[in-house]
């Protein structure tokens, strides 16, 4: 199962990659959210492929755990990160595009594969509410999107 959105920002490409790749402020934003986030390893200087965290969240009345690596870091275009939770794999593809020197275009794909049963009837079940999770992920990006924008309007 795949999901998609596409969000412009009003921000030039290397300044939107670098917010985007500012691995410590999306942990606290993550934190803030409601998941416990811990990097697992990586450099300290900065973000770099093969960059692991260990996530806990709750999914469905469940707790759930999630381990997250930077499996392709390409500055300043591209970032793929691959994660296991259970027995379904999760593949989150961002790509950075620059439409002008003052706008940014933003690409996420995440794409769901399941391993197990159990995980491929939670992948059913979310393919029977696919609209539905369509809208909510493109409003959530949406969101995202344009905290992102204020924040980097803010720091110009």
């Amino acid at each position: 199962m795949q999901l998609t959105a596409r969000e412009d920002i009003e921000a030039p490409l290397d300044r939107v990659f670098a917010a985007l790749s500012d691995f410590d402020s999306v942990e606290r934003q993550a934190l803030r959210r409601g998941l416990d986030v811990q990097r697992t390893s990586g450099p300290a200087t900065g973000p770099a492929e093969g960059m692991t965290w260990h996530a806990t969240f709750g999914f469905r009345g469940k707790s759930r755990e999630a381990d997250i690596q930077l499996a392709e870091f390409q500055p300043p275009e591209r970032m793929v990160f691959d994660s296991v939770s259970g027995g379904l794999k999760v593949q989150m593809v961002l790509d950075v595009v620059a439409l002008s020197r003052t706008r940014t275009r933003i690409g996420v794909t995440v794409e769901m594969m399941p391993t197990t049963l159990s995980a491929r009837l939670l992948v059913q079940s979310l393919k029977l509410a696919k609209g539905g999770m369509d809208r909510r992920f493109r409003d959530r990006m949406k969101g995202l999107a344009r905290d992102l924008e204020r924040k980097l309007q803010a720091n110009a």
